[in-house]
């Protein structure tokens, strides 16, 4: 068997799946383990338990998968067309979502074709032992595409392509052939610190390090308490995720906008006005979101992050019925709502210092002048 042109046929058919790129690596990952007991020991993981368990198994591809020697990595790229970045961010009334989730979840689509490249690999050496990941188990799928050579991992902690930045996706297929394995690209971020000054909540605390307690991301996806009231205000309209150290990225200037459908805007993200969004009950929630990523976190979550969003916006007697109208449901929420309509109440516009007025008016600018076109 020629493994050389095997390698170089299974670039070719994961392009024909939709992937962008596919690089591969071997399975050595022990460079990592250190990395990893220090973040973790550090806490920056917050409540994030499952980082902790499992942790062998994330420097040890082979014991997830027995008999694993190779990654196939994959890139698929989702930026939507009319992501509207400088639109949601400006407008206080509308509910800003990281563009990951404004269409369908990717965790099946990419998992279902990559089981289909397993399949196509199949078909050529008649016995193969392979296993997809797509975000879904103890994989360190960032520094397993870095050795594949499908980028190299930014400040922010996320990988970067210099053809493509940041808006993709990964994916990982562990197979048992000892293919040719691709180099390392060398990283590429230079002196460049835009992502770690304008971090909302400065989460990005050294390069590749992230304290996730203090990111928007997590703290509106992964965190199920109570946002600690020295962040609530730096999160703005920020109602799922952030993508703020990617927007300021001047490798995203050269992304090209994704491919599939699904990951396009999705109909009920058209208006996120913040009040509307909070009028809905959690069968509206669960009906519109079906399909979405954003679903796992559940309604009381959601209502959460936009009871945040609305004590940032400017005042609204809209605002104060939307908060009264849910007042009681629940602990969680009644602490926020509290806050929230003190802010209101406060006539506080924006509810942000200075500072980070001056980050989120530079975010504006920059995302206004690099976006790709139709972006």
């Amino acid at each position: 068997m020629d493994l050389n042109k095997l390698a170089s046929d299974i670039k070719v058919w994961a392009q024909e799946l939709g992937f962008q790129k596919a690089g591969i690596s071997d399975i050595d990952l022990r460079d990592q383990e250190t990395v990893l007991k220090s973040w973790l020991e550090a806490g920056y993981h917050g409540d994030m338990a499952w980082m902790e368990t499992h942790q062998d198994l994330r420097i040890h591809p082979d014991k997830l998968h027995p008999n694993t020697c190779r990654i196939i990595s994959v890139r698929m790229d989702y930026l939507p067309e009319n992501a509207g970045f400088a639109t949601n961010l400006e407008d206080k009334h509308s509910g800003y979502i990281s563009r990951y989730a404004l269409g369908r979840d990717y965790h099946k689509l990419i998992r279902n074709k990559l089981k289909k490249l397993g399949q196509r690999i199949e078909q050529e050496v008649s016995e193969l032992g392979y296993r997809p990941f797509v975000d879904s188990a103890p994989v360190l799928e960032r520094p397993i595409a870095e050795k594949a050579g499908l980028g190299w991992t930014g400040k922010h902690s996320l990988l970067l392509d210099k053809d493509a930045g940041s808006w993709f996706f990964l994916g990982e297929l562990f197979i048992d052939l000892p293919l040719p394995v691709d180099a390392p690209v060398e990283n590429q971020c230079g002196k460049c610190s835009a992502c770690v000054t304008s971090c909302p909540t400065n989460a990005i605390l050294d390069n590749g390090v992230i304290d996730a307690r203090r990111c928007i991301s997590y703290l509106t996806i992964e965190y199920k308490g109570v946002i600690p009231e020295s962040l609530r205000s730096a999160m703005g309209n920020r109602i799922y995720g952030c993508d703020d150290c990617q927007l300021v990225c001047p490798w995203n200037r050269f992304a090209d906008l994704g491919q599939q459908p699904d990951f396009q805007r999705r109909p009920a993200f058209i208006d996120t006005d913040l009040a509307t969004l909070l009028t809905w009950d959690e069968a509206t929630f669960l009906k519109y979101m079906e399909g979405s990523a954003i679903r796992r976190i559940g309604h009381e979550q959601w209502q959460r992050n936009l009871i945040i969003a609305i004590g940032n916006a400017p005042y609204s007697e809209r605002y104060i019925e939307a908060l009264a109208s849910i007042q009681g449901q629940s602990e969680l929420l009644d602490e926020h709502i509290v806050w929230a309509r003190k802010q209101l109440l406060d006539q506080l516009p924006g509810s942000v210092d200075s500072q980070l007025a001056t980050k989120n008016q530079r975010l504006i600018r920059i995302v206004r002048k690099g976006l790709p076109r139709d972006a």
